[in-house]
């Protein structure tokens, strides 16, 4: 951000990502033929849910646009370091790895609005809530370096094998006091207790009706 302009541009999307959002887009407003050449929408990638970027490229490339977005925003929107300036070490955050590319995507989105309502409710809703959460869960703590998880004796505690045994036995506590429903064998095909239907192609490859992925 070494420009003279009184405004810096939101950075753009790297070409990974405008074909990631061009994919998306098409499969909620394109013609059958191109809903059909993109397939099953709920396996394409989302930027705003990093997890769902796969493919290397796709994810070195949001990781790139990430970064730049972040340091726009920290030159652009926060004045006072108490304002809530995100860490450096935000890549260290969880969750500020997830609520940054939701900002990120927002802001994206209301970009290329043909109204300034969009970018309204970004500056209105997204940014002051984005704050409130980066100050209430980092605080001051990465100010000069980044610091450890502090919950992380709670989550191990929460993951350890007892804690994980108790809760199961709760759950299946639970089933079993639904009041007039018998247990129920394992549905799963490995009991056979019940048919699975299956939906098979005019070639006889079978299709997980879920998510359209070829078995």
């Amino acid at each position: 951000m070494t420009g003279s302009s009184l405004a810096e541009a939101f950075p753009a999307p790297t070409p990974e990502l405008e074909n990631a959002y061009n994919d998306l887009f098409l499969a909620a407003n394109g013609d059958e033929e191109t809903k059909r050449r993109i397939g099953n929408p709920a396996l394409l990638p989302r930027p705003w849910d990093p997890p769902t970027c796969t493919r290397p490229a796709l994810r070195r490339e949001l990781w790139a646009w990430l970064e730049a977005v972040v340091t726009w925003f920290n030159h652009e929107y926060v004045w006072d370091f108490n304002g809530g300036v995100i860490p450096a070490c935000w890549p260290q955050h969880p969750h500020l790895v997830h609520e940054i590319a939701v900002l990120a995507d927002q802001r994206r989105r209301a970009g290329v609005d043909t109204t300034s309502g969009s970018l309204e409710e970004w500056h209105r809703y997204c940014v002051p809530a984005f704050l409130d959460r980066l100050r209430s869960r980092t605080k001051n703590a990465c100010d000069e370096r980044h610091a450890a998880w502090p919950a992380k004796g709670r989550f191990g505690r929460y993951t350890e094998a007892s804690s994980v045994d108790a809760r199961a036995k709760l759950f299946d506590d639970d089933v079993t006091a639904i009041p007039g429903k018998p247990d129920d064998p394992d549905p799963s095909p490995r009991t056979g207790s019940r048919p699975r239907l299956r939906l098979i192609d005019a070639d006889g490859v079978t299709i997980d009706p879920a998510t359209g992925e070829v078995l």
